[in-house]
């Protein structure tokens, strides 16, 4: 096992810069992801740490040793992939076993190690099946037994699960996380789903045009997120971003009026008229069942109502952007009514409009 550590790494393909300044730290066995929209640059910082892409600039280390100019092959490094790469004409058996066989073990370690590794993630039953016999989740865990039977020093994970149905993802989300407590291999995992994030990681890396946003632990990022892009796309249903105007101790919505608490005003010293985004979460906002007009609620029309068994998530709109609370599973509305809203102000987040990043708290 070993730590990670990208120093400065940039990506150019052609005059595209796909990553820039890519700079962390993996301690030695911990689990960490990388996290973010589709083309955000989270794959070839993978990619890169694999050897599977060159740095154009910086400096990527494997434990003590610069990888830079050492090929892929040779980095000691297990990499699964979204479309599992196996082998169609090879056993599980042979899958499982095929990176030993390449570096020449010898045959009795090699079927110790596949019967070792097949018993932990459930496939003894499966050793001689050929891929195309198996579910999606089962090709997944053969994927993922190939990787452990090489005892790497480091495994990458490339959207593992994202070819895979909502039950058996989350049922194999948590195989993962019992695997890596029982091995304790350092990780980089790439996802687009912040659930996966959220649940798997150590620390999240949340990137977002070829640049890093944020390091740190979930909640942590979850609670003070840097800017309005990571605010909103950590969280389900996501942060709610409505643009407001700081108006005599208030902040105006539309023709509405939400008041301006003190700690906001004592750290801001806001100015007459001008522009925040204002960030309130779901769970956050609460339907006021004797509605008021007063200075912690707002007004929006309902569009959509989505039941989702346990609960109801109501979609509103208010000055033309979307609200989504999370209502009681026996809601009724119906969309084109006016729903009163209460906001918890203890919960706002606030945002500079034109860089989006975090003003308060």
């Amino acid at each position: 096992m070993a730590n990670v550590r990208l120093e400065g790494i940039k990506r150019r393909f052609n005059n595209v810069t796909a990553i820039e300044d890519i700079t962390f730290t993996v301690p030695d066995g911990q689990f960490w992801v990388l996290v973010g929209p589709s083309g955000c640059g989270k794959s070839t910082v993978l990619r890169t740490i694999a050897g599977l892409e060159s740095a154009t600039e910086g400096n990527l280390y494997i434990g003590d040793t610069l990888v830079n100019n050492i090929p892929a092959r040779a980095r000691d490094v297990a990499m699964v992939f979204q479309n599992y790469a196996l082998y169609p004409h090879m056993t599980v058996a042979e899958n499982i076993g095929f990176g030993l066989q390449m570096r020449k073990a010898d045959p009795k370690t090699i079927r110790e190690r596949v019967s070792v590794v097949a018993k932990s993630l459930s496939l003894e039953h499966l050793l001689e099946r050929k891929p195309k016999q198996l579910s999606g989740g089962q090709q997944q865990r053969v994927a993922l037994g190939r990787a452990i039977a090489r005892q790497p020093q480091v495994f990458l994970l490339d959207e593992p699960l994202s070819n895979l149905d909502a039950q058996l993802r989350d049922d194999t989300r948590v195989e993962l996380k019992q695997l890596h407590q029982q091995l304790g291999i350092t990780t980089i995992y790439v996802t687009h789903d912040q659930t996966e994030a959220m649940t798997l990681g150590d620390r999240i890396v949340v990137l977002n045009g070829g640049k890093i946003q944020q390091i740190g632990a979930p909640q942590s990022i979850y609670a003070k997120p840097a800017n309005r892009m990571v605010a909103t796309f950590l969280g389900n249903p996501p942060m709610n971003i409505i643009p407001a105007t700081y108006t005599d101790n208030s902040f105006k919505v539309g023709n509405q009026f939400l008041a301006c608490p003190a700690s906001v005003r004592e750290k801001l010293h806001p100015t007459q008229g001008q522009s925040f985004d204002l960030g309130i979460r779901p769970e956050n906002i609460y339907i006021d069942k004797t509605p008021l007009t007063n200075t912690t609620s707002l007004q929006v029309e309902v569009k959509v109502i989505e039941p989702l068994g346990r609960e109801t998530l109501i979609r509103g709109e208010v000055v033309g952007v979307q609200v989504n609370v999370q209502g009681g599973k026996d809601v009724t509305l119906h969309p084109g009514e006016v729903l009163s809203l209460l906001l918890d102000l203890d919960q706002l987040f606030i945002f500079e409009p034109t860089t989006g990043n975090t003003l308060y708290p």
